[in-house]
């Protein structure tokens, strides 16, 4: 049902926690299924230098993050807000069509994350 890299991501979380002290925060809940996303950075130059997820959900849910977490580290604003939400689910093999709100978490999340970031 999940791919290999859902799994992976799933399994094997990256950058999961909480960054101490960190200059932009995000948090939003599906009120659907109720997953809850929190994303925090440390931002240095205009870049993700750290950034660290919590998430409550889905087997997918947790990978997006997972995965959105990976590739924003080290990204500038304008790369972290070029993702592409097709990309982000390709960086995980796909999603089954029922799992798709998880990737639409993972987005919204972000589209905070840089807004907060921004300020």
């Amino acid at each position: 049902m999940y791919s290999h890299q859902v799994l992976d991501h799933f399994e094997h979380p990256r950058n999961p926690g909480t960054v101490s002290s960190p200059d932009a925060v995000a948090q939003l809940e599906n009120p659907v299924c109720g997953d809850i996303l929190k994303l925090t950075a440390r931002i240095s130059q205009g870049r993700f230098t750290e950034i660290k997820f919590l998430a409550k959900g889905c087997v997918p849910a947790m990978a997006c993050a997972s995965a959105l977490a990976e590739f924003l580290e080290g990204k500038t604003f304008a790369e972290a807000s070029a993702l592409k939400r097709e990309e982000l689910v390709g960086k995980l093999g796909g999603l089954p069509e029922a799992s798709t709100h998880a990737s639409h978490l993972a987005m919204d999340a972000l589209t905070a994350l840089v807004r907060s970031a921004a300020k």
